[in-house]
């Protein structure tokens, strides 16, 4: 199987990958915009080498400037525990587990050459469409939870390219230890299931195989994916955005929220996003308490994905929440954070001693026609992971969580409570009893998927309303 890895991902199809003498690589600004050379020039000849030297510089230059998609490895430490989605691996022993673990999660990228987008001409969302792509993979992983086994790997996962393991010295030898994160108790474990029967086992292999195709072609580039990018930008147009604009992840946050509220393929999931940094418990359970809205439903609860919008610092990260943030990505209830670099959204899945890592959408690929039964799933998963610095991420960033029954609701408050204490006077966020009218945000409810439903902004309801995305929320 051919892997795709993300430092050749916008080569796919093309076979070999160009060199710098035939063509300009495709540079990513920390916007993630593309500058394309021309590399259908006047000269039919070979250039001489003035032009080479020329393009040569301009080459290096790019590459400074925008940081290409080029070939580097990832050292991750072979004596350090990895933290992905939850679970822990220390890759002395356990290389093949990562693996399939990271190689299983969905990769939503930039694509090309899709369907026009309604109401503009663009065929493409690179430069723009990086926060949308990476909240369609925290959604991507809370519905492969929701549908799927907990243990469950895509069997076809590509071996990891670009990484070494090595034996690293930690920088901080005084680290503060880490708080006991209480677990699950209910639908949530560690362990792999028993060993089932040839029969069965290979009946539930196709099973989960066919959920998995179904997940993804849920999020293809074409107007009727309930969760493709078509379908979040034209719920995009009722907070005032259009195709090609930069989105917050708050405001990704609510286009989501009101993708799974008017979608047809998951009745038995809901979202909720939360308020000025606070889930209202009360809000959640009415949400998923099937008997509240309809006392003939044959299910009592909903499952539910919680999203929490919160800015952890002013213009730059805030080095005290650096252990709550590991704290919350320990969690098994944990499905990522969609944050990044200034402008540069990533999809944060874990993390290793002080770095995250984290899935990158910035790569573009050609579209894939998911409506063929048939359709190619290498694009949408990654070989290569990569870290970052805690201390580069950006502070604003949407945490998201899942809960398949109430029992786990309550586990969740619970095991997130006792993550996000530390030493700061303000938490990241917060739970608190009741309901968001009970103090005063009559028109915003969680559960509320009209037009009107919008962020709040600092200050309150009655702040300014000319604001950037930076000023979405509360700063602590």
């Amino acid at each position: 199987m051919n892997s795709v890895s993300p430092s050749a991902a916008q080569y796919v199809g093309s076979g070999t990958l160009p060199s710098t003498s035939e063509q300009v690589l495709e540079p990513r600004s920390h916007f993630g915009h593309a500058l394309l050379a021309d590399s259908n020039k006047e000269s039919s000849g070979e250039p001489d080498e003035v032009d080479r030297l020329k393009l040569k510089l301009m080459s290096a230059w790019n590459n400074v400037k925008y940081g290409w998609s080029v070939k580097t490895k990832t050292v991750f430490n072979k004596t350090s525990p990895l933290i992905l989605m939850g679970q822990s691996y220390l890759l002395s022993n356990e290389v093949e587990r990562f693996r399939l673990a990271f190689g299983s999660r969905v990769w939503l990228t930039y694509r090309k050459e899709f369907p026009q987008l309604e109401g503009s001409s663009l065929t493409s969302d690179c430069g723009w469409g990086c926060m949308l792509r990476s909240g369609q993979m925290l959604l991507a992983q809370g519905l492969v939870v929701h549908f799927l086994p907990l243990d469950w790997r895509w069997p076809e996962c590509p071996q990891l390219t670009d990484v070494d393991f090595e034996v690293l010295r930690p920088r901080s030898p005084s680290r503060t230890a880490a708080i006991s994160i209480p677990s699950f108790s209910s639908s949530w474990g560690t362990g792999m299931t028993q060993k089932q029967p040839s029969s069965i086992a290979s009946e539930g292999l196709k099973r989960a195989e066919g959920l998995h195709r179904r997940v993804v072609s849920w999020f293809g580039d074409q107007p009727s994916a309930p969760f493709g990018v078509h379908r979040l930008v034209e719920l995009g147009k009722e907070s005032g955005k259009r195709a090609g604009d930069w989105y917050g992840p708050s405001l990704v946050a609510h286009i989501l929220r009101k993708a799974v509220a008017r979608s047809s393929e998951v009745q038995n999931l809901t979202l909720y996003v939360a308020q000025d940094c606070t889930v209202y418990k009360e809000d959640v359970i009415r949400l998923c308490d099937q008997r509240v809205l309809d006392s003939s439903s044959r299910s009592d609860w909903k499952s539910v994905i919680i999203l929490v919008p919160v800015r952890l610092g002013g213009e730059t990260l805030n080095p005290s929440y650096i252990e709550c943030v590991k704290n919350i990505l320990r969690l098994d209830c944990c499905i990522g954070i969609i944050g990044g670099k200034p402008k540069h959204s990533l999809f944060f899945i874990g993390f290793q001693d002080e770095q995250l890592l984290y899935l990158d959408p910035h790569y573009c690929q050609p579209v894939v026609d998911v409506t063929q039964g048939s359709f190619s799933l290498e694009s949408f998963h990654c070989n290569s992971p990569r870290k970052m610095n805690f201390n580069r991420m950006d502070p604003s960033c949407t945490i998201g969580f899942y809960a398949r029954s109430k029992k786990d609701f309550e586990s969740l408050c619970s095991a997130v409570s006792v993550a996000l204490s530390s030493k700061e006077r303000y938490p990241i966020f917060t739970f608190v009893e009741g309901r968001g009218q009970d103090y005063g945000l009559d028109s915003y409810s969680g559960g509320s998927t009209d037009a009107s439903t919008h962020i709040i902004p600092t200050g309150g309801l009655n702040g300014n309303k000319k604001r950037g995305s930076a000023d979405e929320f509360v700063f602590l």
